[in-house]
């Protein structure tokens, strides 16, 4: 039986295990334990992928281990402006991902663990993968608290919920992953986790608020190397395998042929933000110019993350009607993103007059166009 203690750990004793290029795709049985070596979110959604395309899972079942660095990560129907203060992500340089499943937007970072199950789909049984997370931590303490709801959660102590799940089902084979809360930011998962834009309206899958708790505030001598241990140690005994965990590189072609492409696709920004569905916007903000506050009224349709339609409405010849109705032009058919709206009213001001008035009101205005977004 061979034991991984850490990931740490197995690569100081030189424990890669670099898979043949046909290694994943063979018709060996039985189940198979996987980790990432990987902490970059794109690259570990990307295994998912290739995992639930290419692997013969018929007489096979694998447990996909995986931590991310600071990243948030959508459900595939979600809208990122509805879901996260994507300012403060910017800021934080936290990365944010769409997965290709359904659920809630949920906060990783090296204190969370990510636990995908893979079979056939006739196969697929979330509420048995959770049973089996929650007997490898009651293995591990049997002081803890812990079970699985019907809204197939983990919740600690009946109230903190320490686990969200989702999945995705294809023809044959399917996925569910779950997250694992051990000692993750907390302070940074409910600030990032709070949308701060107005006037949105969308038929995406809204995320469904809950009370969280780290493992590591019940017990602060767990750590995620040992729940990781443990839930594999309980995944092998209940599929009758050696607790034999095989590292991976998300980025190697050989063993993973085509990965690098799933990886840039959802790293991309048509991937991200373009797969949103379409919602509006219809907000008002004030904007205060020379002791006056003037009111200004905005009206978008987004579509693929492009504005479609757009309106602004501002106080009569406050600025030029001809420069307004250029900067309505202007952003229509372009991305609702902070950074094009900014390449685009730069341009629009170096053509427009140099009346130091007017490119005041200008950058006021778009100043708050581009706080929107």
């Amino acid at each position: 039986m061979v034991l991984q203690s850490s990931l740490k750990n197995c690569l100081q004793r030189s424990c890669f295990f670099s898979t043949p290029k046909a290694g994943f795709r063979s018709t060996t049985s039985g189940g198979l334990i996987i980790q990432s070596i990987s902490n970059d979110v794109y690259q570990n959604l990307a295994v998912e992928d290739w995992i639930h395309d290419h692997m013969n899972l018929e007489n096979r079942q694998v447990l996909f281990l995986w931590r991310n660095s600071p990243a948030v990560v959508i459900g595939r129907h979600q809208n990122p402006w509805q879901e996260c203060n994507l300012r403060l992500l910017r800021q934080k340089n936290i990365k944010l991902a769409r997965r290709r499943s359904g659920g809630g937007t949920v906060y990783h970072d090296l204190g969370n663990i990510n636990l995908t199950f893979f079979t056939t789909r006739k196969k697929y049984e979330r509420m048995e993968n959770l049973k089996l997370v929650v007997k490898a931590l009651k293995a591990l303490r049997p002081q803890l608290d812990v079970h699985v709801t019907d809204r197939y959660d983990i919740l600690l102590d009946r109230q903190y919920k320490i686990s969200g799940t989702a999945a995705k089902l294809g023809r044959t084979t399917a996925y569910h992953h779950c997250t694992l809360l051990c000692n993750a930011d907390k302070f940074v998962l409910s600030s990032v986790l709070k949308s701060p834009y107005k006037g949105l309206k969308s038929n995406a899958t809204p995320s469904v608020p809950a009370s969280v708790k780290n493992l590591f505030e019940e017990d602060p001598s767990l750590t995620c190397e040992m729940l990781l241990d443990a839930i594999a140690e309980e995944y092998a005994t209940q599929h009758q395998i050696d607790h034999h965990i095989t590292l991976i590189n998300p980025a190697d072609e050989t063993a993973l042929p085509g990965i690098n492409n799933k990886t840039k696709e959802l790293q991309s920004w048509e991937w991200v933000y373009g797969k949103t569905p379409k919602f509006s916007v219809s907000t008002c903000f004030n904007m205060l110019y020379k002791d006056s506050v003037l009111d200004v009224k905005v009206d978008m349709d987004v579509k693929h993350g492009r504005i479609e339609v757009c309106n602004i409405d501002l106080p009569e010849q406050w600025l030029p009607p001809a420069l307004c109705s250029e900067l309505v032009k202007s952003l229509t058919g372009s991305k609702f993103c902070p950074t094009e709206t900014a390449t685009l009213v730069t341009t629009l001001l170096r053509v427009c007059s140099q009346d130091n008035e007017l490119h005041s009101k200008w950058n006021l205005l778009c100043e708050n166009m581009i706080m929107l977004m």
